[in-house]
């Protein structure tokens, strides 16, 4: 189910919005990292890593809303959470005047399913909101990357462009840099004040939004706590009396102790991301992610004994047939996996948090004793475990290079509006549409009618955001569990040396690692033996890992990090 499905209504963080929508193709199906982290390279050189004292001067100051207060705060890179039901009598006002001037305003935008018509009741709701005509250009998500790609190209950029991290390849990166407008005059230091609900964003947020040296991009805020969540049944796990692992040899005694392949029933998926958690993997979130400065040295996550470590653990899975045969073909990277989940046929796997909520709403009035919970990531050795921050934002709005003063100003006052917290009416005019049009609330539950579900989908969200929130008013238990597990794995979460800065490899590197992906699920599923992947190494340092280490090593020397 989606935040867009009116049988499961709810107030999901952007997070969860744009995982189980924008992040559809590959977060529902397979929801991994589909790119080795070290080597997959774009075009440019050392543009973007801004960081240290440089980037100080560039930074919005921040000022914490006072607006609303959250039941549970943010703690070790977490989002916020609200428990509580949701009455629209008590929602509070963050914008108490418009600040926008009337202009108009062209944004173009992925937009994954049928956009509605131009002139719908959300979108005139929207700008008289924020008082100013903004229209949406949305193009197809799937195949955005070419569009913008040949938008940039040209000289017809619209006033605002919407790029995803995901889609920051070939060229894009050096075009952000010449193309769009440098908002520091605007919102550097105390100049965000101006624009209450832009400075309560995190400022690690801000500092990822600084492309070529300059502040670009008005941000999606997102934890820096991995995304990635080891998924269980709960509720068989409560009635067969199974526990909830601790290490690697705990999981492995538990998956062999559950699978009856006769009965149809095996432990789990694929569980390789959850592997890389436990032996402390470098992240493979991002390329750069991946890079670390370890006593002086250069390391990439996949020269790491770690790396290999985690692979031969998953190998071991797989051998001892505990994984469920779809996974076994690769099937569960192209399929939904949640119905055989609903079904018992596999009681484990990892997948984006946003599904913790989810399935949950899936199963709410077919299957109500199901019950499916996160369970915390453990060390190999049943020890506390080493896990690494993801980017603190990984989408952003950039304001064309040309645009006057006068539409700036009625940008920001847009994000202003979009990036209010969760609990206002800003926040709900922007997540829901009209009270009454597009959703209704029953019992403190927002739902959303049939007309919200055309109208009100990857608009305005898309803009700017707030703090990372999460907030189910219809599963308040899901929302506590979601934020608490971020608390928790967040105490254990270290910040690699990159962690915050827009990094863009340089080009002939671009086919460097390209096969390590592949490489991983044939050796897991025994197709590949650990010399070939040694051996793949091996071939990627003399190829050009060598060089880009030292590349990586002499932009960190320069620029500093950004992890604190």
């Amino acid at each position: 189910m989606t935040p867009n499905a009116a049988s499961a209504a709810s107030a999901p963080s952007r997070r969860s919005f744009l995982a189980s929508s924008a992040v559809a193709a590959a977060a529902v199906a397979g929801g991994m990292p589909l790119l080795s982290a070290c080597g997959a390279a774009d075009s440019g050189s050392r543009e973007g890593t801004t960081s240290g004292k440089d980037a100080k001067k560039l930074l919005p100051a921040y000022v914490a809303s006072d607006v609303v207060t959250p039941d549970i705060p943010s703690r070790n890179g977490s989002a916020v959470g609200f428990t509580g039901k949701l009455a629209p009598a008590d929602l509070k006002t963050s914008v108490p005047k418009k600040l926008g001037k009337g202009g108009k305003v062209t944004i173009m935008s992925p937009f994954w399913g049928s956009p509605p018509k131009s002139d719908n009741a959300y979108y005139r709701a929207m700008n008289d909101m924020i008082g100013v005509d903004i229209q949406w250009q949305n193009q197809d998500g799937n195949t955005y990357e070419q569009k913008l790609g040949a938008v940039l190209a040209s000289s017809d950029v619209p006033d605002v462009v919407v790029v995803p991290s995901w889609n920051l390849n070939g060229k894009i990166p050096s075009a952000i840099i010449s193309k769009f407008a440098d908002l520091g005059p605007y919102l550097s230091g105390d100049g965000v004040k101006d624009y209450p609900n832009l400075a309560a964003v995190p400022t690690d947020a801000w500092q990822r939004s600084i492309f070529g040296g300059r502040l670009l991009g008005l941000p999606q805020p997102q934890p820096y706590v991995t995304g990635l969540v080891p998924l269980y049944r709960q509720d068989v796990f409560e009635k067969e009396g199974y526990e909830v692992p601790t290490s690697c040899d705990e999981f492995m005694a538990l998956a062999k102790d559950i699978t009856d392949a006769k009965a149809k029933r095996w432990a789990c998926l694929d569980m390789k991301w959850t592997a890389f958690q436990a032996f402390g993997v470098l992240s493979a979130n991002e390329k750069p992610l991946g890079w670390n400065l370890v006593d002086g040295k250069m390391i990439c996550r996949f020269e790491t004994d770690e790396y290999l470590e985690a692979l031969e653990w998953t190998r071991k899975l797989f051998a001892a047939g505990v994984v469920h045969p779809d996974a076994e073909l690769g099937k569960s990277q192209a399929t939904d996996p949640g119905p055989k989940f609903a079904k018992g046929e596999f009681l484990m796997y990892v997948q984006n948090i946003s599904q913790w909520w989810s399935r949950t709403a899936e199963q709410a009035t077919q299957n109500p004793e199901f019950k499916i919970w996160g369970m915390d990531v453990f060390g190999h050795d049943g020890g506390d475990p080493v896990l690494w921050a993801e980017q603190p934002a990984g989408i952003w709005a950039f304001v064309n290079k040309k645009a006057s003063e006068s539409v700036i100003r009625d940008v920001l006052a847009a994000a202003n509006v979009t990036a209010a917290p969760y609990g206002t009416k800003e926040y709900m005019a922007t997540n829901y549409g009209v009270e009454g049009t597009h959703y209704t609330v029953k019992d403190g539950v927002p739902t959303k009618t049939d007309q919200g579900n055309i109208d009100v989908m990857n608009a305005y969200v898309m803009l700017a955001g707030p703090a990372p929130t999460v907030a189910h008013p219809d599963f308040p238990e899901v929302a506590r569990g979601q934020v608490e597990w971020q608390q928790r794995m967040g105490a254990f979460t270290r910040k690699s040396s990159f962690y915050g800065m827009q990094v863009t490899e340089p080009s002939r590197y671009t086919n460097l690692s390209s096969d390590f992906e592949q490489m991983e699920d044939d050796f897991v599923r025994g197709r590949k033996k650990m010399s070939e992947v040694q051996q793949a190494v091996s071939e990627w340092r003399s190829k050009g890992g060598d060089k880009l280490r030292d590349w990586y090593k002499k932009l960190l020397d320069e620029n500093g990090s950004a992890a604190s």
